[in-house]
Order: C-alpha cells, then sequence, then structure tokens
C-alpha cells in the first residue's frame, strides 16, 4: 500500500515539476530574422575576398619593412626597468 502512495506521490510530483518547467515556454520574436534593408543579409563575398586579399597585401609591405630592419642591423634594444608607481 505504502509502495503504491510513494509510485502516485513521485509521478504527481514529477507532473507538477515538468508542467512547473514548461509554463516558462513563452513565445517571442528575439529570435525571429528582421530585415535590415532591401539587400541581402549578407555583405557581397566578392568585396569581402577584394578587402582581405588587400589587407593581406598591407601586411606583407609591413612585414618586409620590419624583415629589411632587422636584418639591416641597424637595430638598438634599449631596456629598462619599469617605473614604480
Amino acid at each position: 500500500m505504502t509502495r503504491r502512495r510513494t509510485g502516485w506521490a513521485l509521478l504527481i510530483a514529477a507532473n507538477v515539476l515538468c508542467y512547473c518547467v514548461l509554463s516558462f515556454y513563452q513565445t517571442t520574436d528575439a529570435a525571429a530574422p528582421r530585415k535590415v534593408g532591401p539587400g541581402p543579409p549578407f555583405a557581397n563575398s566578392v568585396e569581402q575576398r577584394a578587402a582581405m586579399i588587400k589587407t593581406l597585401g598591407d601586411i606583407r609591405e609591413l612585414l618586409k619593412e620590419q624583415n629589411a630592419l632587422l636584418g639591416s642591423g641597424k637595430l638598438k634594444v634599449v631596456v629598462s626597468e619599469p617605473e614604480e608607481r
């Protein structure tokens, strides 16, 4: 008899718990896609690729300058202790 009561009590507790969890569920428009304008949602991939290639070219030029400076031997490094506050 107590086993049967315990089973029913657990079943009712599980149902109440599921109801409480599901009562928090709400439908909102938070995840709905919003149109920003008449254009596509993403930038043009060809333009992105061109900008990336230009940026990589700039980085390449800067690396050439840095390697030339390091290879020239005219670089002087000064190390000092940080000032205390």
